[in-house]
């Protein structure tokens, strides 16, 4: 009989998810400058030292010499008191990847003291699609029970039982949120949209936001595609990005949904994958070759599909010529940076060359139009005092434009505008800039002269 053969086992290295040691590099970069000050938008809201990006690189600085312990309360508060919004890293002239020391610390602080049992029930549904789609389609169907509709059933506010109970979270009275919608995008159109002479076949990651609060917005990404002959490939089994659970410190479940994603879009065997959200794309492009960097066979594979992934502005105007649109929109428009997609995808341009494409429209710049809206993702429920005072800037900002309508690329930034312009008396309409195109677009269809 022949020998076996053993091969040894192969060395599975760590990523700063894994081991805080490992960000040391990044806090020896920070020259505690305070060039971060000028620029974060919770020291601008609060105005403590505490909340800036020189403060916590300090605090990692202690906890890895043994002076402080991660679950201190202090230390804990100021962990997650950051909207993770990049902006600091914008205005660094040492370039300190400062969102890699915020996720190693607070993966650091799980690691330690597990997940709290409220973050660990929600986030356990993330890994079992057909569980969070149920609950998902659950609270949309009772919703009218704690929430009453508002602007034609575009959005809703909290009836009064939840408005006691949630005031400290900022289910108050004036609270808006867009209505969770009773079906859902991926159950509104097929798995593959076919089109005739079609040049390319790309897949469209929607995200749960689009999917669930925003489908409407996913199938204008959808018919914008297919009017420039594209056919467009939606999984149906496709999971959460992982970002909402990696932020707060849970890396398995955020590894364990990137290979999942990873498998399902390879099996759709287009060349490039689309998103409509900076958060969703920069998970793709960035987050999941950081997670996955160590795994000796997704590793590559994240790495690939980050080369392939782009926002759906990007896309049209880099990858392939965007068909002109001649559909007119009688609007003055002003448009929001979401901090993921300009700070992560580094998308700025694109969107604007967009809406300024479409005939009739008037695209006003806001004087800070990157400046954070607030959201933050859970942020908002967990520090909503300071997301509040953060939004208020930007709905001023905003007002001052005389804009009728305000644009972005992301749908937790819509959902925040939504909320804040209304607390604020504006009445501009938040949509996503790919709406307007595609509202363009059918005008266009309605109207074979409009345009002309």
């Amino acid at each position: 009989m022949a020998a076996q053969t053993i091969r040894p086992k192969q060395r599975v290295e760590k990523t700063y998810h894994d081991d805080l040691a490992i960000v040391r590099e990044e806090l020896d970069k920070c020259m505690k400058c305070g060039n971060c000050m000028a620029v974060c938008p919770v020291y601008g809201a609060e105005w403590t030292e505490s909340a800036v990006a020189r403060s916590k690189i300090a605090v990692a600085e202690a906890v890895l010499a043994g002076e402080l312990a991660l679950d201190d309360p202090q230390v804990y508060g100021m962990l997650f008191n950051c909207l993770v919004c990049k902006s600091c890293m914008s205005n660094c002239p040492t370039k300190v990847n400062f969102d890699r020391i915020m996720l190693a610390l607070r993966a650091a602080l799980v690691r330690k003291n597990g997940m709290p049992w409220l973050k660990k029930m929600i986030f356990s549904t993330l890994k079992h699609p057909a569980l969070f789609d149920t609950g998902m389609r659950f609270g949309a169907a009772l919703q009218g029970l704690a929430f009453k509709s508002e602007e034609g059933g575009r959005s809703i506010l909290p009836r009064a039982p939840l408005v006691r109970m949630g005031e400290a979270i900022g289910f108050d009275g004036a609270r808006r949120l867009p209505a969770l919608s009773t079906i859902p995008l991926r159950n509104r159109t097929d798995e593959v949209v076919r089109v005739e002479g079609a040049v390319m076949k790309v897949a469209f990651f929607t995200g749960d936001s689009l999917n669930y609060f925003y489908p409407e917005t996913g199938r204008d990404i959808i018919e914008v595609l297919t009017a420039n002959r594209i056919e467009v490939h939606i999984p149906k089994r496709q999971n959460c990005c992982g970002v909402p659970v990696l932020v707060h410190g849970d890396v398995e479940t955020a590894r364990d949904l990137a290979r999942k994603n990873i498998d399902i879009f390879e099996a759709t065997g287009c060349e490039y994958l689309i998103t409509g959200c900076g958060s969703c794309g920069g998970a793709w492009q960035h987050d999941y070759p950081d997670l996955l960097a160590a795994d000796p066979v997704y590793g590559a594979k994240a790495r690939h599909w980050a080369g392939r992934t782009y926002d759906i502005s990007t896309f049209l105007t880099r990858i392939l010529t965007l068909r002109a649109p001649r559909g007119r929109i009688e609007r003055i428009v002003t448009y929001h940076d979401s901090c993921h997609l300009k700070k992560s995808m580094k998308v700025v341009t694109e969107p604007r060359q967009i809406l300024r494409s479409i005939p009739g429209l008037i695209f006003k710049e806001m004087a800070a139009p990157d400046a954070c809206c607030g959201s933050g993702g859970s942020y908002v429920l967990t520090h909503f005092e300071t997301a509040g005072i953060i939004g208020r800037k930007k709905a001023e900002d905003i007002e001052r434009t005389q804009a009728d309508t305000v644009a972005t690329g992301c749908p937790a930034c819509m959902m925040q505008l939504l909320d804040t312009v209304r607390r604020a008396g504006g009445r501009q309409q938040v949509t996503h800039f790919i709406s307007l195109l595609a509202e363009s677009y059918r005008r266009e269809k309605s109207d074979p002269q409009s345009g002309r």
